[in-house]
């Protein structure tokens, strides 16, 4: 029996060999994300301004134009290292404030869910409850005056709840390449440590 689950250890630690996978992975799915929030931040710039300052109904955070800048800056510059492997535990570090950040400035009143869904609310449900009325209510105006089939064939209707959801699992695949990095082969970082010899 402890012969057969060493060759089955073994037969598992034969798949070591493609564990670059896991951090590439990681890379590849958190660029887009990255790339689009801080392109969309310089786009409407002067609205960023004003929403990072802003106390009444932005974050009301001070400096507001270096604020959003570092932001933005984080975002773009970060999605370009991840997207090449270069610099991926350096960038992860202001990646990881930027979703902190964002977690308890903008989401963290709205509960845990991205997705309003009361039935499986952790905190905050009073939020996914109105969310889920407003719902109703929209399903019902759409049922009646538009082409509810239509609008629904590729899938149901839904209320952003903008809870801590995708930020914190944002902040979990970034803390993940903090502590792994680039992955071997396919990240910049890789082919420095190999050649200088400066990493791990």
């Amino acid at each position: 029996m402890t012969g057969l689950l060493c060759s089955l250890q073994r037969l598992l630690d034969r798949a070591r060999h493609l564990d670059f996978l896991a951090p590439l992975a990681l890379r590849l799915y958190l660029v887009p994300i990255f790339w689009v929030a801080g392109m969309n931040k310089f786009r409407g710039w002067e609205n960023t301004v004003a929403w990072f300052g802003n106390p009444d109904w932005g974050l009301g955070l001070p400096f507001p134009e270096l604020m959003a800048f570092l932001a933005a800056s984080s975002e773009v510059l970060g999605a370009v290292l991840l997207l090449v492997g270069l610099a991926v535990r350096w960038i992860s570090i202001p990646l990881m404030v930027t979703m902190i950040v964002a977690m308890v400035t903008v989401h963290w009143q709205h509960g845990w869910q991205a997705i309003a869904d009361p039935t499986m609310c952790l905190f905050n449900c009073a939020d996914a409850q109105a969310a889920v009325e407003r719902l109703a209510r929209a399903r019902e105006i759409l049922q009646e005056y538009g082409n509810y089939a239509w609008l629904t064939e590729q899938g149901p209707f839904v209320v952003l709840n903008n809870g801590i959801e995708f930020a914190a699992t944002y902040f979990i695949m970034l803390l993940t390449l903090f502590f792994i990095g680039g992955g071997r082969y396919v990240s910049i970082d890789y082919w420095l440590e190999r050649r200088f010899g400066c990493g791990r």
